[in-house]
């Protein structure tokens, strides 16, 4: 396949383009880069004396709720307190919304968000319950806290793009790579302790938590909010064995983030990764102008322009 057509492929993946409803959302509410809560970013950072409120929310595909009730309680937890990660921020409780025909056909769900609240030692604290609804639904929201934050708006042209991604595991179901079910409590809040670490050590401020859109996807909505482009080095990125690199291109991991660096910093930053096993390297630039590009060798292919054609319509940091 030619580094075109993968571009194109990737453009067109249902996994990144799904998030273009958030600007369909955001246009609704009448919400762009500028409001509350700043949206765009992993979570809504509130200023408060010392440092912010972080508020963040999922909201599941019934498909994967339905296909896996258990997993999705567990990822209602990991997801979220990966959001508040990634803002620099610890979490401090969550609160849960089910939706079930029963308390039967609730209990997996109910399982799986009790056995991660217990693994990353974030207690749930309230929620909302239906067991009269026609088919299982879910979404939480998780409350944190951060002293400095790391957005999404504060990427700099000539910061390094570096991708750290927990590589010890397997995908569960759909593009879902798991790499927290095996992993001991200790090792799940330590290696989410890493973000904050390294934004109260000045070490970074810009950066996103990987998501749905796999890491194109999420680099496009980093690049958009921060008002850049980004040059994304293929060669740099090393799936896990066995995996096509198209394929982890648009992953989900349950562990990763893409964090803009200073170059002198970039060795200290991986090692933080590193040293506790998740794989962690630079792998592109971000540039001045609005194309996030990706480079094979000598070759360049125009994955997406923001300017030209919006992915979360927000404005970023030229709203």
């Amino acid at each position: 396949m030619s580094l075109q057509d993968l571009a194109q492929r990737l453009n067109t993946h249902p996994a990144i383009r799904s998030k273009t409803g958030i600007a369909e959302a955001t246009l609704a509410l009448g919400l762009n880069a500028n409001s509350a809560g700043r949206p765009g970013d992993d979570a809504a950072p509130l200023p408060r004396a010392g440092g912010y409120d972080l508020l963040a929310g999922e909201g599941f595909i019934p498909a994967f709720v339905k296909d896996d009730p258990w997993f999705a309680g567990w990822c209602a937890m990991m997801v979220n307190l990966s959001d508040i990660a990634a803002m620099g921020g610890r979490s401090v409780g969550m609160v849960d919304h089910i939706w079930a025909p029963n308390a039967d056909a609730a209990a997996p769900l109910l399982k799986g968000l009790r056995d991660a609240s217990e693994a990353y030692g974030v207690p749930l604290v309230g929620g909302h319950t239906n067991l009269n609804a026609a088919e299982l639904g879910l979404s939480a929201s998780v409350f944190g806290r951060a002293n400095i934050l790391i957005s999404s708006f504060d990427a700099a042209p000539d910061d390094i793009l570096i991708a750290a991604i927990d590589h010890r595991g397997a995908y569960r179901n759909f593009d879902n790579f798991c790499a927290a079910l095996e992993a001991p409590p200790e090792r799940l809040r330590g290696d989410l302790e890493i973000l904050p670490t390294l934004a109260e050590n000045g070490l970074t401020k810009a950066g996103k938590d990987i998501s749905q859109g796999g890491i194109v996807g999420t680099a496009l909505m980093l690049a958009e909010c921060s008002g850049v482009g980004i040059d994304i080095d293929l060669a740099a990125i090393t799936p896990p064995v066995g995996i096509p690199k198209e394929r982890w291109l648009h992953s989900f991991p349950s562990f990763g983030y893409l964090l803009c660096v200073r170059p002198d910093d970039v060795a200290k930053v991986c090692a933080h990764f590193t040293d506790r096993d998740i794989h962690a390297a630079p792998i592109g630039r971000i540039t001045n102008g609005s194309a996030l590009t990706l480079i094979q060798g000598s070759e360049t292919a125009l994955f997406w322009d923001h300017a030209f054609t919006p992915y979360l319509n927000l404005g970023g940091q030229n709203a």
